[in-house]
């Protein structure tokens, strides 16, 4: 797909695919085949499985000279996420930016056992708060699924902030979402239309747990995901400490806390957890096996 070497062989999307896919091994691109498709799909504005009935269709110059830039920045690390503005969560589309963290499937996880939770409690009007909601893709999802939930959501970033609730509206919960800008629950000191700061019967955050300079991390994680999102002290728990002693008096009688963490911090946090007296602590694997989500009552 290089200028420097003319091909008189027609570059269809199939032919397209099949170079992409090993110019993407040759960078260890993780699943090169899948980023192949959807960059393609996304430089041809179509679904990806609509390449499946086009592999002997010759895009147009337009098209290939957006894939081939494209293709290059993927190959220089940047997230295929942030080249599309799309990344799919809990089976609903989400706008990504550079100012917000990618969603992943662990996180999921983290949904899950809050939806569960709200069922089995019987309190399907439940508030649900979701700090640090960065796209908003946890808020949203939860606002999907448990219709009849109050929800609340903040974050210390404003164009995150307004990622999230763009999210909302484009998945029609964003009258149902209410969102505030600031650090942890700072923005929830102010009171709500009862003139009282608003007690939630769950908290839930995905927050930064990466250990700084963490020699593990992905090189296009760190050079391209924010950092405000990721990184929290030298051991990953710096807003984990916080979160465990301030959430309690955020909650309801018997509120509940669950939180993602790392995949080798969950006994860390449980130890923080019972330091400060919480109950019921339960942590959930990911589909790694990796204890990915601490779950605990007031």
């Amino acid at each position: 797909m290089s200028a420097a070497q003319p091909d008189a062989t027609p570059w269809t999307v199939a032919r397209l695919l099949t170079w992409t896919r090993g110019y993407f091994q040759q960078h260890h691109l993780e699943s090169p085949r899948l980023c192949a498709e959807i960059l393609l799909a996304h430089a041809l504005a179509c679904e990806r499985i609509r390449l499946y009935t086009r592999f002997e269709e010759t895009p147009s110059d337009d098209v290939l000279t957006r894939f081939r830039g494209l293709v290059k920045e993927a190959a220089a690390g940047r997230p295929i996420a942030y080249l599309t503005g799309t990344k799919e969560f809990f089976s609903l589309p989400f706008e990504v930016t550079p100012d917000v963290l990618i969603p992943r499937p662990e996180t999921e996880v983290l949904v899950e056992r809050t939806i569960d939770s709200v069922r089995k409690s019987g309190s399907q009007g439940a508030a649900l708060l979701d700090l640090g909601t960065g796209s908003g893709c946890i808020a949203v999802s939860l606002a999907r699924h448990l219709p009849q939930a109050r929800l609340f959501a903040s974050d210390i970033s404003p164009p995150a902030l307004e990622i999230a609730r763009r999210n909302a509206a484009r998945h029609g919960v964003g009258e149902r979402i209410e969102f505030r800008l600031g650090n942890l629950f700072e923005p929830w000191l102010a009171p709500g239309a009862d003139g009282q700061p608003p007690a939630f019967d769950i908290v839930v955050c995905n927050p930064p747990y990466v250990r700084t300079n963490d020699p593990a991390l992905a090189r296009n994680v760190r050079d391209f995901e924010p950092h405000l999102a990721l990184f929290a002290g030298p051991d990953g728990l710096e807003v984990i400490r916080r979160l465990v002693a301030e959430a309690g008096r955020w909650l309801t009688p018997a509120g509940q806390l669950l939180l993602e963490v790392a995949y080798d911090q969950a006994g860390a946090v449980r130890d923080l957890l019972a330091s400060r007296d919480w109950q019921a602590i339960t942590t959930y694997r990911d589909p790694a096996g990796h204890e990915r989500v601490v779950h605990a009552r007031r």
